[in-house]
């Protein structure tokens, strides 16, 4: 049979995350025990008011501009500027505007167009979210890695970024950066520094912000407040909202990118139309009122549950470092026993019933025997129905309500005493 499929695009395969959510779920359903660490979706449910505008909105059949819903850009840019100039002193160049925003089905959409279109070079540091190198890949990217380590907390050191700056013979550059990082749970505690860095060399950055509401401390920490003019945000509801089903996503792009931006619409038009009509004006309740009640709830159970993961499976066999936001923690096994983290995730998964992603998935060695843990696998509204307040929760009720997170746990640090 003859294979159409274009020759750099034959070594693609499905997206981590998704395979392994869908080898889960065909586990289970062949009536085996299995405990999805793989798989990095929000447990909790969408706020009713939110799904009330849904359904209110669900006649909305007409096609919205290509950009977004206006109200919804407005909602957006509002929500960055309350949150980026929170106990800072406002300065206009953090202020987005409505113009300065586009919805996507999601940010990897639109991470898509902009690798499609941008000329120029990527910087990605070690580890990255499964899909920038992939889409990197199908749009003929040139790729530099930056090698982290659980020392610096997983973040590259300004050192090291304009080191590889210097390096790059392109001096169009795009630097991703994502904290709360996926897969490591860590956030970057030298935003300021890198932005310097960035600011030197002219080039941009993405920064990655999806997970940013979920960050422990509560405190919004975005690169965009050191160099507002370089920085693109991209965000969504998926993950602090629960809402990854719904795909919708945004880019804030600065007005010195303004080329960028127009690049992005023009693809965006050409590719995608709009985003659901529905889901938009659902989207603009949001953005725009007050979930503070349910993001603090929300944030004290992952933070109670990855402490709880943390604190079970560290020992001298495994090296790890506290959860800081989001869904993850990225053990290290120590062992000579598997030649990659493929081949040790196998294992675990066939001996344990454990489910996680290789370190390999997210840019790191094959070699080093990383992988990323995602303590998700909980009924997130039962949950939520049964706590109040932001106090921690003890290990009771964590062995209450989070049951596959314990047992799981429970098998993986039984399974590193072996090695």
């Amino acid at each position: 049979m003859q294979n159409y499929t274009k020759k750099h695009i034959k070594s693609l395969k499905p997206s981590a995350t998704l395979a392994i959510n869908e080898k889960c779920k065909k586990l289970r359903e062949d009536g085996k025990k299995v405990f999805n660490f793989g798989f990095g979706g929000s447990p909790f449910s969408i706020p009713d008011k939110i799904v009330s505008a849904l359904k209110d909105n669900a006649h909305k059949k007409e096609y919205l501009p290509s950009v977004g819903l206006r109200d919804l850009r407005e909602a957006i840019a509002k929500y960055i500027n309350r949150n980026s100039n929170s106990g800072r002193p406002v300065n206009w160049n953090t202020n987005f505007r409505q113009e300065d925003i586009i919805i996507g089905p999601g940010t990897k959409q639109l991470m898509f167009l902009l690798q499609l279109g941008f000329e120029g070079d990527f910087i990605f540091p070690t580890g990255s979210w499964v899909s920038y190198e992939p889409q990197a890949i199908i749009a003929k990217n040139k790729v530099h890695w930056l090698e982290t380590s659980r020392e610096n907390n997983w973040f590259p050191k300004p050192e090291q970024i304009e080191q590889k700056i210097k390096n790059i013979k392109n001096k169009d550059i795009i630097l991703f950066l994502n904290s709360p990082n996926n897969p490591t749970g860590a956030v970057c505690k030298n935003l300021k520094e890198i932005a310097e860095v960035a600011k030197k060399h002219k080039i941009i950055i993405l920064s990655d912000e999806i997970y940013t509401q979920l960050q422990f401390d509560e405190k919004y920490n975005s690169i965009s407040e050191y160099y507002p003019e370089g920085t693109i945000i991209s965000s969504g509801l998926s993950k602090w909202l629960g809402a990854g089903g719904w795909r919708l996503g945004f880019f804030a792009v600065p007005q010195k990118l303004r080329n960028i931006l127009e690049m992005i619409k023009i693809l965006s038009s050409e590719s995608l139309s709009a985003v659901s009509a529905p889901i938009q004006y659902a989207a603009v309740e949001a953005f725009s009122n007050d979930y503070s009640d349910y993001l603090n709830k929300t944030r004290n159970i992952l933070f109670s549950v990855g402490n709880y993961v943390y604190t079970k499976l560290k020992s001298n066999k495994v090296l790890i470092t506290p959860p800081q936001g989001g869904f993850y923690i990225m053990p290290e096994f120590l062992n000579l026993k598997f030649k990659t983290s493929q081949q040790m995730c196998d294992d675990i998964l066939n001996k344990t019933g454990v489910a996680l992603l290789p370190g390999s998935d997210f840019g790191f060695k094959k070699s080093r025997m990383l992988a990323r843990l995602s303590y998700t696998d909980f009924d997130g509204d039962l949950f939520l129905k049964n706590i109040s307040g932001s106090k921690k929760l003890d290990n009771d009720f964590i062995e209450r309500y989070a049951p596959n997170i314990v047992e799981g746990t429970k098998k993986l640090s039984e399974w590193s005493k072996s090695l």
